[in-house]
């Protein structure tokens, strides 16, 4: 039973950090919100294994207390969990996610194209993509891990990559720094014009952007009262020398600061915090005459509903010959390639196990730990078996339910069976009448 102590606390509506703690007042799990009390509110809904699955379930009923930590802004609460995980390294924080999946922000120790030695980029990077294979624990990761790396300081992880880019985007406009699109010397004029690349021109640039580096590192850090102060002793000492106009800038970002305009990731940030309480159910088919114009097509299921905006079509690029299993693995490769796309919480494939093996082994490769099921035809094209329904997932797909609960309309697997058909069904159609459509236009 959960702990009614822990639905009496008077929490602030502000953005900032909450801590979730166990009978020994250790960190259970760590999150952040744009508002703490409709945040914290949300674990005690009646429907919380559905809306957030059974490990937060578990979570909740084992906590015993809740603390919570203010932030100026949504910015600083985004920077503040990602330190906060990084450090305490909770048990269902860990239990939940695979950081190799997730983003992280790499300062390089140069930049090559745009200035060479003492030019840093900025850049957000995949956790796999940090990793050499031998390496499985990126929240360990430390200044002496990075000795032979192009990389001087990595900060994360960071869970989601729109968010995580809308952050950087607001630091920028504080703090002009280069990163792999301003790096370019064709690219370099456009984002200097915007004010978000530093001036390369300026007498004083390498001193400048060494400076820049600094408060970028120390933000990440979650140490703005540091920058602060930094600045405004900087802002002093060019007043007295009378350097008006160089006090003036410096007076501007300290304004900022003070002030971070975070209303994208706030938008963002409720976004994510509303489409966390879906179950989004991802299908995929194959079609092709022969071998010959062999397509590909993903489709959605959000909350039972068919999500026709986020249907997807691919031309099979990389498989000649009527190879299903083949075109399967190449759309999937693609589809994870859209990080601005949602994960789903299943994949649907139809076909038999080699199908679902095929997905699970790209999955695995590219560090995703996402359910996978196939559904099994009969010679008329007819649902005869469902591949992986029966198992227990971290998803909450059905838990360990027999299947003569299929009978139950009220039960989680009559509705989870419910969705992997329709989906499947969809792919199929969609799938053939993409394929038709293609087919017709390459007799014209």
């Amino acid at each position: 039973m959960i702990s009614q102590d822990l639905k009496n606390h008077k929490i602030p509506d502000t953005p900032g950090v909450y801590f979730f703690l166990g009978s020994k007042k250790e960190i259970l799990y760590i999150g952040k919100a744009t508002s703490l009390k409709d945040r914290v509110k949300s674990y005690f809904s009646s429907d919380l294994i559905e809306t957030r699955g059974p490990t937060i379930l578990d979570m909740v009923f084992k906590s015993k207390d809740i603390k919570w930590q203010t932030t100026d802004s949504v910015l600083e609460a985004l920077i503040l969990e990602a330190n906060l995980i990084k450090k305490y390294k909770p048990k269902y924080n860990t239990k939940e996610k695979d950081d190799k999946s997730f983003n992280y922000v790499c300062i390089t120790k140069d930049s090559p194209r745009l200035g060479g030695a003492g030019f840093p980029r900025i850049l957000v990077i995949r956790g796999r993509e940090l990793i050499d294979g031998k390496r499985s624990d990126l929240g360990n990761l430390k200044r002496s891990d990075l000795k032979n790396s192009i990389y001087q300081s990595v900060y994360g992880s960071y869970t989601s990559g729109t968010s995580l880019r809308e952050a950087l985007k607001i630091i920028r406009r504080i703090f002009p720094f280069i990163d792999k699109n301003s790096n370019s010397k064709n690219n370099y004029e456009f984002y200097r014009q915007l004010g978000l690349t530093p001036d390369m021109k300026s007498s004083q640039i390498k001193i400048e952007y060494k400076k820049t580096i600094r408060n970028i590192k120390l933000f990440f850090e979650g140490k703005k009262i540091q920058i602060l102060k930094n600045l405004e002793k900087e802002m002093k000492s060019l007043a007295k020398l009378q350097k008006f106009e160089k006090a003036g800038e410096l007076k501007r970002k300290i304004f900022a600061l003070k002030h971070i305009q975070d209303i994208s990731l706030l938008k963002e940030e409720n976004l994510k915090e509303e489409t966390e309480n879906n179950f989004r159910i991802e299908g995929y088919d194959i079609a092709h005459m022969g071998g010959n114009n062999m397509v590909g097509v993903m489709t959605v299921v959000l909350n039972g509903e068919v999500d026709k905006n986020e249907y997807r079509k691919f031309k099979i690029r990389t498989i000649k010959g009527p190879d299903d299993t083949g075109s399967l693995k190449e759309i999937i490769l693609r589809r994870l390639g859209h990080f601005e796309w949602t994960l789903p919480n299943l994949i649907v494939v139809d076909g038999g196990i080699a199908q679902k093996n095929a997905v699970e082994r790209v999955l695995k490769e590219r560090g995703f730990d996402i359910d996978v099921v196939s559904v099994v035809k009969d010679e008329r094209h007819r649902p005869k078996d469902i591949l992986g329904l029966n198992q227990s997932t971290k998803g909450g797909l059905i838990g360990r339910t027999s299947r003569s609960e299929v009978l139950d309309k009220k039960s989680l697997v009559f509705k989870r069976e419910r969705e992997i058909l329709l989906v499947n069904s969809e792919s199929h159609r969609f799938a053939i009448s993409y394929h038709r459509n293609l087919r017709r236009k390459s007799l014209f």
